[in-house]
This record gives structure tokens, sequence and C-alpha cells, in this order.
């Protein structure tokens, strides 16, 4: 089912596989796919935050799988499994960084919603992006006691930095270089 920025869809089923997928090529900077695990709009922690150098969430339901290529097309995959997501948790950013350029030079993105257990499409988003560096481009969220998916497609171009601070996550200050020395040639104190 494709769907609009904007659009939502009841999910079906607790365990999803989402794929967010783009097609390769010279020039076409790498993205990776990330999740955020939010309570009232913010992590907990920066434990709930998912991604290729933190794979699983402490409570196993969501996973990081990594990524495949096939045929000139990128997937990297997350599994969800919404039976296992903690109470407190009310929604998750499914979100994608990119390293080396920006999402407009990224062709054929979208994020797709599968049902692990049959395979069937439940959801797809095709996004179209420009001088972005991070971008969402979909969530999981409650409502009433069932789970829906969201098509979002909102960029940063602040990069994973801006996305991961906008949620709460705490990110190491830059190190500030070292002070310059001195000039060599200092006039003289005052008599």
């Amino acid at each position: 089912m494709s769907m609009l920025k904007g659009a939502n869809v009841p999910v079906p089923t607790a365990a999803l596989r989402i794929e967010l997928g783009r097609r390769s090529g010279p020039g076409v900077p790498d993205a990776d796919a990330s999740a955020l695990l939010l309570v009232s709009g913010r992590v907990r922690t920066d434990a709930d935050f998912v991604f290729y150098n933190q794979p699983t969430h402490s409570s196993g339901a969501v996973r990081h799988e990594g990524r495949r290529t096939t045929g000139g097309e990128v997937t990297d995959t997350l599994l969800v499994d919404l039976a296992r997501v903690e109470s407190a948790i009310d929604r998750i950013v499914l979100a994608a960084s990119a390293d080396g350029g920006t999402f407009g030079q990224v062709p054929g993105l979208y994020i797709r919603v599968l049902d692990t257990r049959s395979g069937e499409e439940v959801a797809r988003f095709d996004a179209t992006a420009t001088v972005e560096t991070a971008f969402v481009l979909g969530e999981l969220y409650r409502r009433q006691g069932a789970w829906k998916f969201r098509a979002v497609g909102q960029g940063y171009s602040s990069g994973l930095e801006g996305l991961a601070t906008d949620f709460g996550i705490t990110v190491d200050e830059p190190r500030q270089s070292a002070p310059t020395a001195a000039p060599a040639h200092r006039p003289p104190p005052p008599p």
C-alpha cells in the first residue's frame, strides 16, 4: 500500500520487518537506518536509540538487522515486535542518516513495513528529499490500544545530531581544538 506524506494506516500484526531502501550507484551517499523508542516524544535514555552500533533494544522489541545489497538496491532492515514494546513506549520513530552527502543525492528512498510472518506489505512510503542529512521516514504509534504506521517524511539538515537531540539523546560536544600558540614576536611590555 503506497502512502502519501502524513497518511497513516493500522498495523494488523505485531511482528514487523521495516525496510529502508534506496538505489545504489556512484556518488550516492551511504545511509543508515535507526529507530528511536519514545515516551511522550522523548527517549528515556540513550539506550532507546537502536542503530548499527547499538543493534538491539534492551526489551528485544526492536533490532537492527543490518544491510543487504541486491541488484543495485540497498536495504537496511529493522525488526519490530510490537508485542514486546514496553507499555510506556507510545511511538517508534523510523529514521535514517546519510554519510558523505545529502538525501537529495539518494535515489529511490523509501520505507516499507512488512508482516514478518506472511511477507505481505502493510505500508510503503516513497520519500522525496533535498538538503537533509537525517530523515524521519515514518513512525509506529499507539492509538487507543492499537498500533498504526504514519508516513512522516521530515528531514534534518543538521544531520543525525539534530535528529538525536530533538528526541532527547545526549550528543557529546565536539572537542575544542587547543588554543593556538601566541605569536613569536610580541611587543615589549609597557615600562
